[in-house]
């Protein structure tokens, strides 16, 4: 109810359609022991919330019916009788296809719900990376800058590897699901992705090729998935595609990596600062939220 009316204001874009998807499936993985998630009938009120308020044109379960998995899921990974229909953490692959899939338009930005952003009042981050597309064919995704900005404009990325571009932005040959700008007919050219599985509990089986252990989840339903992002890094990393993370100072973007009782109650002063593009100077440079020291610096 907080990040969702936030990352629709910041964006300020004239959108076709804005678009909620609902995940109705039981949690799996790490979201079943997360704190406070709630139930169904509690998401799906205040879905209608944000939809009556004009927060969102749409509100949209994912479509979980088995043909309709087996439809897109031969088109994005090149098998349909793939049987998971979530990744080893619970994170939603049929979800994530199904919201490339449901919506029309030649653009579309996904933000996973939790995000936050800031954007300057006179600047428009997806205009400016649809202008990336235009003029690098290379460039298969575009977002903001990752973490506020630094004095020095250093950029902090862990292990990742990237160069930067002289027409401001930085090019990396890894994905990443939680922020993405997609030319739709550029992204559907990497399809289908390749299929990656998660380490099996039965050690023997780990050494066999991908598509072997595929073949082995058809029939016996045994495997999981590994992440969405994951294979499409992979894809990236065998063509010259590239993603690009815009270096201007004017819009970025922070991840909470903690759902803490804490932190979801100091979320709407959180949000409050990020909009008026204030930030501890700790958090400058980094992607995920350091909820302590915006504890600290809420409280100066």
């Amino acid at each position: 109810m907080h990040t969702i009316p936030h990352l629709v204001k910041m964006c300020n874009f004239p959108f076709r359609q804005r678009l909620l998807a609902i995940d109705t499936a039981p949690l799996s993985g790490d979201k079943v022991n997360r704190p406070g998630v709630g139930t169904l009938e509690q998401v799906r009120e205040y879905c209608s919330q944000l939809l009556s308020s004009g927060a969102v044109d749409r509100v949209v379960d994912i479509n979980y019916d088995p043909d309709y998995r087996r439809q897109v899921y031969q088109k994005h990974l090149g098998n349909g009788s793939i049987r998971p229909t979530h990744n080893y953490k619970g994170y939603p692959i049929l979800g994530t296809i199904f919201s490339l899939e449901e919506p029309t338009g030649d653009y579309l930005l996904h933000f996973d719900s939790d995000m936050m952003l800031y954007q300057q009042s006179d600047y428009s981050w997806i205009e400016a990376g649809i202008e990336v597309f235009k003029n690098h064919p290379e460039v298969m995704a575009v977002r903001p800058l990752s973490g506020p900005p630094t004095e020095d404009k250093k950029f902090y990325q862990g292990k990742k590897k990237y160069t930067k571009d002289p027409d401001g932005f930085y090019k990396f040959k890894f994905f990443s699901s939680r922020a993405y700008l997609i030319d739709r007919k550029r992204f559907d050219s990497l399809l289908p992705l390749p299929v990656l599985w998660r380490s099996y509990r039965n050690q023997w089986l780990n050494p066999l090729p991908s598509q072997m252990k595929t073949i082995l989840n058809c029939y016996t339903g045994k495997g999981k998935l590994a992440s969405w992002e994951v294979m499409v890094s992979q894809r990236i990393e065998n063509n010259a595609y590239v993603r690009a993370t815009m270096d201007s100072p004017q819009a970025w973007t922070i991840h909470p990596n903690t759902r803490s009782p804490k932190f979801i109650a100091a979320l709407p002063e959180i949000i409050q600062a990020i909009e008026s593009g204030q930030y501890p100077s700790t958090q400058a440079g980094y992607y995920d939220l350091k909820l302590n020291d915006w504890l600290n610096y809420l409280s100066a």
